[in-house]
C-alpha cells in the first residue's frame, strides 16, 4: 500500500516530507511533489509531518481525489519526466514540469498575514 500525494500539496511543496522519507521516493516537481509507488515502502514518515494533510496511503484516497493515484504514477513515466525509475530523490531528479492536471489546476491564492 504506497502512499500518494494529493491536491492539497498543489503551490505548497513543504518539503518536510522529502526530508524524512528513509527510501527517498518523494520527487520534487514545479508546483507538487510526488511519491514513486514502487520505491515507497509504506512505512508513514512523510503522512505524519505533512502540514496540510496531502498524503493519504492509496486504499484510504478519498474519492474526490482518487485520479492522483494515477497522476503521481504518471509523473514518472514518458509522458511527464520520463524518470521510470530513478531510484531515490536528488538534485538529479528535481524538475519545474508536472502532470498536466496538476499544471492545469487554478492556483492558489496566498494566505493574507
Amino acid at each position: 500500500m504506497p502512499y500518494v500525494i494529493a491536491s492539497a500539496c498543489i503551490d505548497v511543496k513543504d518539503g518536510d516530507c522529502q526530508d524524512v522519507c528513509p527510501v527517498e521516493c518523494i520527487y520534487e516537481g514545479g508546483r507538487m511533489m510526488y511519491i514513486h509507488p514502487t520505491e515507497c515502502i509504506s512505512c508513514g514518515l512523510c503522512l505524519s509531518i505533512c502540514p496540510v494533510d496531502a498524503i493519504f496511503a492509496d486504499d484510504e484516497l478519498p474519492s474526490h481525489e482518487g485520479r492522483f493515484l494515477a497522476i503521481n504514477a504518471e509523473f514518472f513515466g514518458e509522458g511527464v519526466t520520463g524518470w521510470g525509475e530513478p531510484g531515490g530523490a536528488s538534485d538529479k531528479f528535481r524538475t519545474d514540469l508536472d502532470h498536466a492536471e496538476v499544471a492545469g489546476a487554478p492556483r492558489k491564492e496566498a494566505a493574507v498575514s
